[in-house]
């Protein structure tokens, strides 16, 4: 059964009691996005579905083990690992637990040796991790795209915004709340970049960082009636729970996401699943588990939320 922990910045600290409590013994390439490809919501997929009897089955039954998966919060508030996960442990007779943060924690408990396997979206904090070693391996499992969100009176006017820079400039310029991450998330990292393209270096009291995963910042700006920066998956999903933010700036190339997962250096603990961990990623970037991945989100919205983006799938 999937276990999940779900932590803000603050608590991260309790993180290494837990992980020891549940622990048992086992560059990237980032692509331009085509210009089309962040604004078009719809993605052609297949129409069949492969079961969870047709996903790879090689891997051994071990029903006292346990992956500890660190992961962004936005695949597991989008809904995607409650969606994929259970098929993943029947077939390996395992259980994972979830350890949904920000990507830089994610990373940094892989960096500690408390966690088996990386799923993150931080694409210059990953190849860093992995030139530094941390990782043995790291592969491209999906890609969507972020949206600048707000409300619907838009009263700093971003939605005639040519681009996402111009967009965070003018929420500057009329000193409308804008809420952050603040967490060191993959989210978080990317809007960085877009105020520093932006070249706005000081912040007022308009700027609130919240230090929260991307569900609780996005309550926190629907309330407020706020701006803020999400990811697309993430934004969606809380729709279906009556979140009344709109989407006022999509479809630049800046706001490309792509997700990969990592397999922890085994060297770092005897107590990291080197075995496990791959297993996990061949069944993760498989065609079928990709399909599925294509799939999510389809009945829900008229949209997949994640495109998928592995090797095998890309080839085959």
């Amino acid at each position: 059964m999937t276990s999940r922990y779900t932590f803000a910045l603050p608590t991260l600290m309790v993180i290494g009691v837990l992980l020891l409590t549940a622990c048992s013994p086992v560059v990237p390439t980032q692509k331009p996005a085509p210009a089309t490809a962040a604004a078009n919501t719809s993605v052609a997929m297949p129409t069949s579905v492969e079961t969870a009897a047709a996903l790879p089955t090689n891997i051994p039954a071990t029903a006292a083990d346990q992956l500890i998966l660190a992961t962004t919060t936005s695949t597991d508030d989008s809904g995607l690992l409650d969606y994929l996960l259970p098929d993943f442990e029947t077939i390996c007779g395992c259980d994972v637990n979830v350890v949904a943060v920000g990507s830089g924690q994610a990373l940094q408990l892989g960096m500690d040796g408390n966690a088996d396997v990386l799923l993150v979206h931080s694409p210059a904090d990953e190849k860093d991790f992995m030139d530094n070693g941390h990782g043995v391996r790291r592969e491209d499992v999906m890609y969507n795209d972020f949206v600048i969100l707000g409300p619907a009176d838009d009263p700093a006017g971003i939605a005639t915004a040519a681009s996402a820079v111009e967009a965070f400039q003018l929420i500057a310029v009329a000193e409308e709340t804008f809420i952050s991450r603040g967490d060191d998330s993959g989210t978080h990292v990317k809007e960085k970049s877009i105020w520093e393209a932006a070249e706005i270096d000081s912040m007022g009291d308009w700027y609130i960082s919240a230090g929260q995963g991307m569900g609780e910042v996005l309550t926190m700006a629907d309330e407020l009636q706020a701006y803020t920066l999400s990811d697309r998956a993430t934004y969606l999903a809380r729709t279906m729970e009556g979140l009344y933010l709109n989407v006022l700036v999509q479809g630049d190339p800046i706001l490309f996401n792509p997700y990969g997962v990592i397999a922890v250096n085994p060297a770092k603990t005897p107590d990291i699943k080197a075995e496990l961990a791959n297993q996990f990623i061949d069944w993760l970037i498989s065609v079928p588990v990709q399909e599925k991945i294509g799939q999510f989100g389809v009945a829900e919205f008229g949209q997949a939320l994640f495109t998928p983006d592995s090797a095998p799938w890309k080839a085959r």
